[in-house]
C-alpha cells in the first residue's frame, strides 16, 4: 500500500484546515478584516504544509524488516 492510516489521516487534517481557512476568508467577507488578512491565509498554509508533510511522511522501518 502507498500510503498508511496515518498519512491519509494527515492528510485529512490538511485538507480540513484548507476549507476552514478558505471558509472564515468568505465569512468575514471584508478586504481589510484581521481574519481575512492573518488568520485565513495562515491557515490555508498550514493546510498546504500539512499536505506537503503527509505525503513525504513514511514511518521508520523496524528491526524484523528488510530494508
Amino acid at each position: 500500500m502507498l500510503f498508511g492510516r496515518q498519512n491519509y489521516m494527515l492528510l485529512v487534517v490538511g485538507i480540513l484546515c484548507i476549507i476552514v481557512g478558505y471558509t472564515t476568508m468568505r465569512i468575514e467577507n471584508e478586504v481589510d478584516g484581521f481574519i481575512s488578512l492573518y488568520i485565513s491565509p495562515l491557515l490555508i498554509l498550514s493546510g498546504y504544509l500539512e499536505i506537503i508533510y503527509a505525503i513525504l511522511w513514511r514511518p521508520r522501518a523496524t528491526q524484523g524488516e528488510d530494508q
